[in-house]
């Protein structure tokens, strides 16, 4: 077992490993940046303690459930073949949970979205003594870890729980104040793919990190070093205002329109933009942001900014899209799925620039400025984005999506 570990946990893990077989803490707060491998040294380690303590079970939670499919469960099943004992477990999707056929202990997922289940949790016997929170800087704050352990941890003496996260770019963001508790039962660690062995990543990775390094240090350091390089709650630092001539704007021919419906109290928004690839900039130029428009005022004022250009839409209005058609524009539904909003805002996050005509298309301008992540009850930023006064960004967003979906774009 000991060679399968050191192929399949990377060496700056091993004194984390070795803490673990000790239970030398009960905590373990893994951070680092994109490719350190902490989710898959977790997923190693979970049905490693499973092994080693028959009578624990565990639950591996994200904060959203239907993110639980293509993250954390894939990872688990990772790490169970990885050890050469695919075939020792159960795998079943509804729900999602995951049986060690010779014992029955369980490895359960859930979305605190639905904290019903949580509570309502009874293992078939022993109790929950391993817990993961993934993606951590996506929860509220403390308050909500609290909460969730009061459900799950009773009925043992012996605990583990593991929390992973890259850290936010915000200081102020409260899982960065809370990494710097003083707590005795907490180990951390902070890792990069610069300590992870060169083959496991391959050199595509490399070369998109150095590339990313020589256009944007600080956007490297904070995405590939797991640095903390902002100060406040800005969700976009890289927004820059210019004054674009007319001759420019014609000049543009990497075109991409976005559209997100509103009527009575949101408006309609409709972007403009052009997109630079070899400077990794986009351009947003022209907008339309209007409350109490119907679908075909909305069409005509549309159809003279973007003529036949293809138009991504808010997908969650077939109706609407259907009957912008039917108006002749090229409109279709941006292809939703968990995490597309997280995805989207990173990927705008890590171009070069966004440069906004601050005249041309004074909302989008307003909102990207002043978009901030949330705030918990204690008043500390939390990765999430609010859900208010981004209508222009969301359009951005959807016209940026088959962008977002080229393979070499990587998080």
């Amino acid at each position: 077992m000991k060679s399968v570990l050191n192929a399949i946990i990377a060496p700056a893990f091993y004194p984390v490993h070795c803490d673990i077989k000790r239970h030398g803490h009960t905590f373990y707060w893994l951070c680092g940046g994109r490719g350190s491998t902490k989710s898959s040294f977790v997923s190693v380690e979970i049905p490693l303690l499973l092994l080693r303590h028959p009578e624990m079970h565990a639950v591996v939670l994200r904060k959203i459930g239907n993110t639980v499919k293509d993250s954390v469960y894939s990872q688990i099943q990772w790490g169970i073949d990885q050890l050469g004992l695919t075939d020792a477990f159960a795998y079943r999707k509804s729900p999602y949970e995951i049986t060690y056929r010779r014992t029955g202990q369980k490895i359960y997922f859930f979305g605190v979205d639905d904290p019903h289940k949580i509570k309502s949790l009874k293992p078939p016997h022993g109790y929950v003594g391993v817990v993961w929170f993934e993606e951590l800087d996506q929860f509220s704050g403390m308050e909500e870890v609290r909460n969730i352990n009061q459900s799950l941890m009773r009925g043992g003496n012996v605990f583990y729980e593991f929390f992973t996260y890259n850290p936010p770019k915000s200081q102020d963001n409260w899982v960065n104040v809370e990494s710097l508790a003083d707590d005795a039962d907490r180990m951390t660690s902070h890792t990069t793919y610069l300590d992870v062995p060169r083959t496991w990543l391959g050199e595509p990775f490399f070369f998109e990190a150095e590339k990313l390094k020589a256009r944007n240090e600080m956007l490297y350091r904070h995405e590939y070093l797991g640095e903390v390089t902002g100060t406040g709650g800005t969700v976009f630092e890289n927004v820059e205002a210019v004054a674009l001539t007319d001759a420019q704007v014609a000049a543009f021919d990497k075109l991409h329109f976005g559209l997100d419906y509103g009527f009575a109290v949101d408006p309609l928004a409709f972007v403009a933009m052009h997109y630079d690839a070899a400077r990794q900039s986009l351009y947003i130029f022209d907008e339309i942001y209007q409350q109490k428009l119907t679908n075909r005022q909305a069409a005509e004022k549309i159809r003279q900014k973007a003529g036949h250009g293809r138009i991504i839409a808010d997908s969650a209005e077939p109706k609407s899209i259907a009957e912008m058609r039917g108006y002749g524009l090229r409109v279709e539904g941006a292809k939703k799925g968990p995490d597309s909003v997280d995805y989207g805002v990173r990927w705008l996050q890590n171009l070069a620039h966004i440069y906004i005509d601050r005249h041309r298309a004074p909302n989008t301008y307003r909102e990207f400025i002043s978009y901030e992540y949330e705030h918990n009850r204690e008043g500390q930023f939390i990765s999430a984005y609010p859900d208010k006064d981004n209508h222009a960004i969301d359009a951005v967003r959807y016209a940026c999506e088959p962008l977002t979906r080229r393979k070499n774009f990587r998080f």
